[in-house]
């Protein structure tokens, strides 16, 4: 059986580039740290502000043909504050896969790369991830040393990256196998998907932990047209009561999580990624800093009537 923890290695190479944003002083770092037990490097991208203090971590998963750049709106909102937003790229199921093809095989490699390998690279990449996060954390020498509260981690995704991010949280697999990463404490799932093969109640019903689930009512698959847009509310359906949310935009597409791009380019809704900025601030607020007053604004209308969305929108907990 498959198992994430035999995947890490602590010996990396490490090559940072710096870059400055100009709101709120966030800084945005780039390494590339090397697993060399999979002979494999995982790109990543650092959002943060200098403060006098250790700051809880966001991690996020790009959907299938992303990247370490995807999603900066969010990278950028979490760190303005007081968050340190970790980026991971996936190789096997990044942008190369598709910028690697012929312009007329662009597609079938996208979809090809949907594999369950890239899966298990995405799943072991996460606790890979944050081992680095605690090393770099200790050196003195490091631009994130004493920068990181790694007791207190979130972890976040789109599309393919939301199959990874309720993979580390722990969801069900053939054979009962399931992968959870013990250290991450609340989970952002963006365009979900629910199991296939398996029951939804079979795969996410034991999921205890504080999860937030998003998506939209059109918001199907680029590369899978069986996957209608109502099952991807399946998840959320089937997690416990306890701390679980979901929000449901009217109209909104798979790319409306996203920013931008070639895969992404559709008109999106200009409320929905203040709203997705608020409600997720709010979500981590809650469960990263133990923010009672956010856990109440959660578990509330008003991340309907406070983020300027509209009745056909839904908000609901449990």
């Amino acid at each position: 059986m498959f198992s994430t923890r035999q995947l890490l290695v602590a010996v990396l190479l490490m090559t940072p580039t710096v870059s400055w944003g100009q709101a709120n002083s966030i800084r945005e770092l780039r390494f590339d740290p090397l697993d060399q037990k999979r002979e494999r490097t995982v790109p990543l991208k650092v959002y943060f502000v200098n403060a006098d203090r250790p700051q809880p971590v966001v991690l996020f998963s790009h959907g299938l043909g992303g990247s370490r750049e995807n999603n900066a709106y969010l990278g950028k909102h979490w760190a303005a504050a007081g968050y340190v937003g970790v980026f991971m790229q996936h190789p096997g199921s990044d942008d190369q896969v598709w910028k690697s093809a012929k312009l007329g095989e662009r597609f079938k490699t996208l979809k090809a790369a949907a594999s369950a390998e890239s899966l298990i690279q995405r799943i072991a990449d996460v606790p890979f991830v944050i081992d680095q996060l605690e090393v770099w954390n200790t050196q003195t020498e490091h631009p994130l040393h004493g920068k990181l509260d790694l007791e207190h981690i979130g972890m976040s995704g789109h599309s393919f990256g939301a199959v990874t991010t309720m993979a580390v949280a722990g969801r069900k697999f053939p054979l009962n196998r399931s992968f959870p990463e013990k250290r991450i404490d609340a989970f952002l799932a963006m365009s979900p998907q629910p199991g296939q093969g398996m029951s939804a109640d079979k795969v996410f019903g034991h999921l205890t932990q504080p999860i937030l689930c998003m998506t939209g009512t059109k918001d199907g698959s680029p590369i899978d047209p069986s996957l209608k847009p109502a099952s991807r509310r399946e998840v959320y359906t089937a997690l416990p009561a306890g701390d679980k949310y979901q929000l449901v935009l009217h109209d909104a597409e798979h790319s409306a999580f996203g920013e931008g791009g070639r895969l992404l380019s559709r008109r999106q809704h200009p409320e929905h990624h203040p709203a997705i900025q608020q409600i997720s601030l709010q979500f981590w607020n809650a469960y990263l800093k133990d923010d009672a007053k956010s856990k109440q604004w959660l578990q509330s209308k008003r991340p309907i009537t406070e983020t300027r969305l509209d009745d056909q929108d839904v908000w609901e907990w449990k």
